[in-house]
């Protein structure tokens, strides 16, 4: 069985009105992870994703940069255990 892992990501900056969710959706699906993206009303974005341990460093690692036009100040990461509770990833509201 492959390791797995789950994390809760805080992202604050420049990170609304870049396309951050859809970046992070499209990260996502193509490291095979499910989970959600939000954004909050204090101007952050807020991210839970889980799936195999490789896949889930590697998303944290584009969270520090993440898409061209945005300007990531600090990321917030929480590891929680993993739940499979998702089907797929998306972008909540």
């Amino acid at each position: 069985m492959t390791p797995m892992k789950r994390m809760r990501v805080l992202i604050s900056g420049r990170v609304q009105g870049v396309f951050f969710r859809a970046y992070t959706r499209e990260n996502a699906v193509a490291l095979k992870l499910r989970g959600w993206v939000r954004n909050l009303p204090d101007g952050r974005v807020e991210t839970v994703f889980e799936g195999e341990d490789v896949n889930v460093e590697a998303m944290l690692a584009w969270c520090k940069t993440g898409p061209p036009y945005a300007i990531v100040k600090s990321v917030e990461v929480t590891e929680e255990t993993p739940t499979e509770e998702f089907r797929d990833f998306r972008i909540t509201y």
